[in-house]
């Protein structure tokens, strides 16, 4: 097995430690990792600083060029980086390409938006004084941004900080997860090698693969412009903390709301929440946990999803009919496990699931439960759902805002009055009618308040986090 190298001021690097990843599943070995340390994040810094004044003037055409390239060579590649998200972290193979498809997509858009990074020309007569004045506004990259990235969506989550900074002119300097190493590596080797078709000498990403807490040392550098990070409310908020000047881009977590008024579709519905609540073991901020069914409808809806749940396939990540693998450590499971046994002592009632074999947790639905519950109240990213009758809407949305958290939330109905007061009053920062919190597209503003952020994805709206405006005044 080959030891992977990580990459700084242009070429790859070894160093005197090196870190083990194991699939979760199996409990295997499957890569090997240079781990960085300090002088490599030093050295790292002052490359990319010296990079970025080069960077920052290329020609728009040149960096849709290079975002179009990255796109084409991640999908050559698709196979390849498929597996290693499965080997990494036991997503299940058939979701592990449905990733690399968006991260595909998310270059594309890159290379899309950088050419309608615009900026306006206004007015500014409005006093006397400034008869002739007018303005000319212009947004200007920040500079040398510190990307940190979550395991669970190890490709195209790398992607959505990449590809808006590249587009924008910025440089990066990105730490992967540490239970995912080689994805961020192999994307960074994707990005040199288009460098260099391009006739570039130089590359505008380095990747380190250090611990979190070393790489958190230099946040507050002033080298360092800007943070992006996505991953735990907890880390997030400590983060910000330490920062002076630097801007942040915090992307968090959330204990998703669904609400199902007695006018959806069951059927659909219950599809959704399935796929939304389950896929991928629940390991997404925006995986379905807190469910809230219409009393009218409440009986059929937990039947039908009893049944549906039943037939989920979990097992070996590497099977194509495996919809559910293990979590990514089996001390993850065993904590869930553990909020289970708590919420049923406390009179939650396990309407199927519950089982635990090593890191593999069967899908549960749990019922009866209180909202103070961890299985309610935290976030449980895992295959874990709880059910909730109401009776009034309104009511509804209000247990889907008594939360830490606002993410994201669902609405299932046909009615447009629903649909428009849970548009207005959901506290988070997307509200999905007629499918689950899990949606994501791409392109559109991602993100939430409270606990789970302060800041928008989706690479259009992550430019504008990216991005400082500068007026020239003409008098």
């Amino acid at each position: 097995m080959n030891t992977e190298k990580f990459f700084i001021e242009n070429k790859f690097v070894t160093s005197e430690e090196v870190t083990e990843i194991k699939n979760p599943y199996s409990g295997n070995t499957v890569r090997k990792v240079y781990k960085s340390d300090s002088s490599h994040i030093n050295a790292a810094l002052d490359h990319l600083t010296d990079v970025f004044d080069k960077y920052k003037s290329e020609p728009v055409y040149f960096k849709q060029s290079l975002l179009s390239a990255i796109s084409d060579k991640i999908s050559e590649r698709k196979d390849f980086l498929s597996e290693l998200i499965t080997e990494e972290t036991g997503k299940p193979v058939k979701f592990s390409r449905i990733e690399v498809d968006r991260a595909v997509f998310t270059f594309r858009l890159g290379s899309e938006e950088a050419g309608r990074i615009d900026g306006e020309f206004t007015d500014l007569s409005f006093l006397k004084g400034s008869e002739n004045a007018k303005g000319i506004v212009k947004r200007f990259p920040v500079g040398l941004i510190l990307a940190i990235t979550p395991w669970n969506f190890p490709v195209n989550l790398v992607a959505h900080k990449l590809s808006p900074a590249l587009a924008s002119g910025n440089v990066v300097l990105l730490k992967p997860a540490s239970a995912s190493l080689t994805c961020g590596i192999e994307i960074v080797k994707i990005i040199n090698e288009c460098c260099a078709e391009l006739g570039m000498n130089y590359c505008p990403v380095n990747v380190i693969t250090s611990s979190g807490s070393e790489t958190g040392k230099f946040a507050a550098d002033e080298r360092v412009k800007m943070v992006s990070f996505t991953g735990s409310s907890e880390v997030g908020w400590e983060l910000k903390k330490k920062l002076n000047r630097q801007k942040i881009s915090l992307e968090l977590g959330g204990n998703a709301g669904v609400i199902v008024d007695e006018t959806a579709d069951l059927t659909d519905a219950v599809k959704k929440i399935i796929l939304g609540g389950f896929g991928q073991a629940g390991q997404s901020c925006i995986s379905v946990q807190r469910v809230f069914i219409h009393e009218k409808i409440y009986k059929e809806f937990e039947k039908i999803l009893k049944e549906e749940t039943a037939k989920i396939i979990t097992g070996d990540p590497f099977d194509e009919k495996t919809d559910v693998a293990s979590m990514i450590t089996e001390a993850d499971a065993e904590k869930i496990e553990k909020w289970i046994g708590e919420a049923v002592s406390e009179g939650a009632v396990i309407i199927t699931g519950g089982e635990r074999d090593k890191a593999v947790l069967k899908p549960t639905v749990l019922a009866n439960t209180s909202a103070a519950m961890k299985v309610n109240a935290m976030e449980v990213f895992a295959p874990l759902i709880t059910i909730t009758k109401f009776s009034d809407f309104k009511k509804a949305v209000g247990e889907v805002n008594n939360s830490d958290f606002g993410l994201q939330a669902g609405v299932f109905t046909k009615n447009i009055d629903n649909a428009f007061y849970a548009f207005e009053n959901i506290e988070t920062g997307g509200v999905i009618i007629n499918n689950v919190s899990t949606y994501r597209m791409d392109a559109m503003p991602y993100g939430g308040v409270k606990d789970s952020g302060n800041s928008r994805e989706g690479v259009k709206y992550a430019i504008e986090e990216m991005t400082e405006r500068k007026i020239m005044v003409i008098m």
